[in-house]
């Protein structure tokens, strides 16, 4: 029996809503609270990886889904699964449905941009809070060895917990991005760094390349970053995803080519981005199709 598209929707948001209910109703009972709890909690941050290809569907579907993560999260500090699904949630919530928006509307009602980059910057504040506060809990002392000025005193990151560390790291990039007028918060760029440099030295294929395409944005941004290590780390993420994913020549296209002035290589790189998109429907990809036929459809504009 094949299920149409919609009727897969259905059931997956069915899903996501019986937890909900499954939540209340089992918190209420006299059973193992922390067991309910944890069950729910896995269950939820499995949700969370969950395929679906609808951008509109996807915005719709996370707020509820997001909302109740978080309130799950804050009973269950330790588990990284669903820290991972929060940090990450909230972080591709403000990247793709936010400050997306914001840029789009820059031209047309700059106050609005500005209050969406206001409500951008918060969540990716909000996601890198859930991050740090579940590696602190499971090591903690976390964030003052990471501030430590001797390397040997960094934290060490295991194999689980580099997923956290990566929506830290991205989460913390892109506050950093939208807060230039706050040189408190642009000062923890190193930090940042530091966190994504961590995570490679123990997963450097985390992500189907997403890692070492984010050490190539964090490289081309960094005050005296080398355009040569930049775009070293962006091949590897093309090797690393089989040249499938959309979002590395994105942030090729964004972190390289833009600020250079290279508008050749900076619409090639787009076009490639669409290319991927087409032969590899997730919802990554999806959001970097849209973002790079904006992109193209704005070259005049940027240069």
């Amino acid at each position: 029996m094949f299920m149409t598209e919609s009727t897969a929707t259905a059931m997956k948001l069915t899903r996501v809503s019986w937890i909900g209910w499954m939540l209340v109703v089992f918190l209420s009972a006299c059973s193992p609270r922390h067991l309910i709890v944890q069950g729910v909690a896995n269950e939820l941050a499995s949700q969370g990886s969950a395929q679906e290809t609808d951008l509109v569907l996807a915005r719709e579907a996370s707020a509820f889904y997001l909302k109740l993560s978080e309130s799950l999260l804050r009973e269950t500090p330790s588990n990284l699964k669903l820290a991972e699904a929060v940090a990450g949630g909230f972080t591709q919530y403000a990247f793709a449905f936010v400050q997306f928006e914001a840029e789009k509307l820059e031209g047309k009602d700059s106050q609005a941009a500005a209050k969406l980059r206001t409500r951008a910057a918060r969540l990716y504040q909000r996601a890198h809070r859930h991050a740090m506060a579940a590696l602190e809990q499971q090591s903690p002392g976390f964030a003052k060895s990471l501030q430590s000025p001797d390397s040997a005193s960094w934290p060490r990151l295991t194999a689980d917990q580099v997923a956290v560390a990566y929506w830290a790291a991205a989460s913390w990039g892109g506050l950093i991005s939208l807060s230039k007028d706050d040189p408190d918060i642009v000062a923890d760029l190193p930090l940042a760094i530091r966190l994504a440099h961590l995570a490679w030295q123990t997963s450097p294929h985390f992500g189907d390349g997403a890692l070492a395409s984010l050490l190539g944005s964090f490289e081309a941004a960094r005050p005296g970053g080398a355009r040569a290590q930049a775009i070293a780390y962006f091949d590897q993420a093309r090797l690393i995803s089989a040249g499938q994913s959309a979002a590395v020549y994105v942030a090729q296209a964004e972190s390289i080519a833009l600020p250079s002035g290279n508008r050749q290589s900076f619409e090639a790189l787009l076009q490639q981005a669409l290319e991927v998109s087409k032969h590899r429907r997730d919802l990554p990809n999806e959001v970097m199709r849209e973002r790079a036929q904006w992109l193209l459809d704005t070259s005049d504009d940027l240069f």
